[in-house]
């Protein structure tokens, strides 16, 4: 999905969807316990929800909210482990099923059982029986193509990864970097799925000659590079496939002037990785009580019906559902392609180093 987060191409007002009162009560009411006022969450750079409700929620559970954005998923990660004994927050959003393990293995977290935890669907949660992070949000990560680019040269969208790789498509795709980016090395785990362990990196190899581009983040690959987002277009990009979000499309209608009636842009199904993001409470943070407080608002009905027009992800919690302006540009992907935490947490660090020396050396 955000962060998925995340796709949106515009700039997204920034704060916290409306508490429910008793989420925060299973925290406790700051104002009634001693001790920090100020809850701080980390957070990749897509992070964005509802403007104005951020006060609210402050109002009723007692702190005041502050949102350190701190980079791409990847970077997010990475610095929230090199600072984990002295953390910069609170609490964590944006780890994502690619990179879980890494940061278990560092034990970035410290276990919270979330208030209302029992209302997000199971299969965002079973197995992490001590809870050390709390699911948030899922979506998947997909090419997404340029529909004026393939129409004005007669071109056929791709649709499966066997596709990206033909030569019409020579010099046309822009990827991340998969040590920064959740969105990069969600894909390279899609194509690992769809390939298998031993013929991946030979997919690789035919991505490279046939052009592919890589750069460090979502950020600059999707509104830089890629020709069919509103700030690609701005910036000049004439690469017209990006690997993004199945939620980008939506994105792109809903913040065009006027709407459109159907996005300027399209998602290649057959190349989709789930993504599950999550959050969770530092292992040494200042605040634990406004931490928890804030992980029960984050799956609270009020914060995932309001989500998805602000992060352009999926909401986990089964009695939440997307505005009826997303469903109308969202895209159903049936089939994504998945893989086990078990086999993410074995096998990522090499397929890491595997494809940094294919593509960037």
């Amino acid at each position: 999905m955000s962060t998925i987060k995340k796709a949106a191409t515009v700039a997204l007002a920034t704060g916290l969807g409306m508490a429910a009162l008793g989420a925060c009560s299973d925290s406790g009411d700051a104002s009634s316990n001693p001790g920090p006022t100020t809850v701080t969450l980390v957070a990749h750079d897509s992070f964005a929800v509802s403007k104005g409700v951020l006060k609210d929620f402050e109002k009723k559970s007692g702190y005041r909210v502050k949102v350190l954005k701190d980079g791409d998923a990847g970077e997010a990660v990475n610095k929230a482990i090199l600072t984990r004994d002295n953390p910069q927050g609170d609490a964590f959003f944006g780890v994502d099923n690619t990179l879980l393990s890494r940061a278990l293995d560092n034990h970035l977290f410290q276990p919270y059982r979330a208030g209302g935890l029992d209302l997000v669907r199971p299969e965002f949660w079973a197995g992490d029986d001590r809870h050390w992070v709390t699911p948030i949000d899922t979506g998947n990560i997909c090419v997404n193509y340029d529909k004026r680019y393939f129409t004005a040269h007669h071109l056929k969208p791709p649709n499966t990864f066997a596709d990206l790789a033909e030569p019409a498509y020579r010099n046309l795709l822009v990827t991340e970097n998969v040590s920064t980016s959740s969105p990069g090395l969600g894909f390279l785990l899609g194509s690992a799925a769809q390939y298998g362990d031993k013929g991946w990196p030979a997919y690789w190899k035919k991505l490279r000659a046939n052009g592919v581009k890589v750069v460090d983040t979502w950020e600059q690959a999707y509104n830089e590079e890629f020709s069919g987002s509103a700030g690609g277009r701005k910036a000049g990009g004439d690469r017209p496939l990006v690997v993004s979000y199945a939620s980008s499309p939506p994105a792109e209608a809903i913040y065009a002037s006027p709407q459109p009636r159907t996005a300027p842009t399209g998602v290649a199904t057959g190349t989709c990785f789930r993504q599950i993001e999550y959050a969770g409470l530092l292992s040494h943070a200042k605040n634990p009580k406004g931490a928890k407080a804030l992980l029960d608002f984050l799956i609270s009905k009020e914060f995932q019906d309001d989500m998805p027009l602000n992060m352009f992800v999926d909401p986990v919690r089964e009695t939440a559902q997307a505005p009826a302006l997303y469903r109308k540009y969202a895209v159903q992907v049936d089939t994504p392609q998945t893989m086990a935490p078990e086999k993410i947490a074995a096998h990522r660090d090499q397929w890491v180093r595997t494809w940094t020396s294919l593509l960037l050396k």
